[in-house]
């Protein structure tokens, strides 16, 4: 019986075939931690990413008041630069002022002589009053003559006719006649009096009402003046000056900005993701041009309504075909602490801000 030969297992051909099998299951040992670990951070990225809400559709928001002139004039001083920082009331630029001055002359002029004319006005009135107190007296008088003629007449009447001349009793008779002309004639001078008065009352009236115009228009010539010195409404830092010394401004003319202090974030999110967003929850900020620093905020408020309604053209859904578009709205979030107060952050500069929801 032959002998039958048994395979080496430490043979050259075995010893050959054993690395390419160990490096197979290295191989696959690799690849399955691999898998696990972008598996395990896969599930770890979305476990986290459930609890935060993130946008590049952001940006640096602030308060900017646009100074405008309010009067037309030449620019006489312009007092600040670009990027100063000024104090509310400080003035930013003067315009020539003589215009204005010549106005505040002549409306004092015209005071002065309104004022003239009611000092007239009440002397006649005054003058008036005592023409009227002179008839009176007058009047008086002649009802105390017409009296005492009424009696003579009456006396001369009961004599017997034979003990008094006709000429006596005409005479009382012509006495009471005249007596009674002049006591109408000064009632009749009383009201003309009094009507002189009234006359002179509503001259009086015209003439306050002529001095209460003249000091409007003196007030006014005088806040027109005013308006030749342009102050600051409010601390802040001068942008977008577009004025230059020398300048013919127009009255409304937008002259430069003032950014106020107290910057804060716009976040125009998706309305997908407001789902578990809330005022006060905290958001980490991060600023495209200082990607070093570290700014934390927290959420202040939600527009109540998206962008698209308050465009200058709203969508109207009712007519044509209809769309549907995912709608953002924005989120304003402020900083915390002191570190974004640091920073030259300035509105429009762009950032990516991140909400925690839960």
């Amino acid at each position: 019986m032959d002998d039958v030969r048994q395979p080496d297992p430490l043979s050259r051909e075995n010893v050959q075939d054993l690395p390419p099998k160990r490096g197979k299951r290295t191989a696959f040992v690799v690849l399955f931690l691999i898998l696990g670990a972008l598996g395990a951070g896969g599930v770890i990225t979305w476990l986290a990413a459930r609890h935060h809400e993130s946008t590049d559709d952001a940006f640096i928001d602030g308060h900017v008041s646009q100074v405008a002139s309010q009067i037309g004039g030449r620019v006489q001083a312009l007092l600040v630069r670009d990027n100063q920082l000024v104090a509310a009331g400080q003035t930013l630029v003067t315009i020539d002022p003589r215009d204005m001055q010549v106005r505040v002359d002549q409306s004092i002029a015209q005071r002065a002589q309104a004022v003239a004319q009611l000092a007239q006005a009440r002397a006649t009135l005054d003058i008036r009053r005592a023409d009227l107190g002179q008839a009176e007296a007058n009047v008086k008088v002649a009802e105390a003559d017409l009296f005492q003629a009424e009696r003579d007449l009456t006396r001369y009447r009961a004599i017997n006719p034979r003990a008094v001349t006709r000429q006596l009793i005409d005479n009382a008779d012509a006495a009471e006649r005249s007596t009674k002309a002049k006591l109408d004639a000064n009632r009749q001078a009383v009201a003309g009096m009094k009507a002189q008065i009234e006359a002179a009352a509503a001259s009086v009236s015209a003439a306050q009402a002529s001095v209460a115009t003249a000091d409007a228009d003196l007030a006014n010539a005088r806040l027109q003046l005013s308006y030749t010195r342009i102050v600051a409404p409010t601390a802040g830092l001068v942008t977008k000056r577009t004025v230059e010394l020398g300048n013919y401004i127009a009255p409304g003319q937008a002259l430069l900005a003032i950014v106020q202090p107290g910057l804060w974030v716009t976040a125009n999110y998706k309305e997908t993701q407001l789902t578990h967003m809330r005022p006060g929850q905290t958001v980490k900020i991060y600023v495209d041009a200082f990607p070093d620093a570290h700014l934390t905020g927290h959420v202040d408020s939600l527009q109540s309504g998206t962008g698209s309604v308050f465009s200058a053209l709203p969508v109207e859904n009712a007519t044509g075909n209809y769309v549907k578009v995912v709608q953002r709205l924005p989120v304003k979030i402020l900083f915390d602490g002191d570190e974004a107060a640091s920073l030259p952050l300035a509105p429009g500069m762009s950032v990516i801000p991140t909400v925690t929801v839960r």
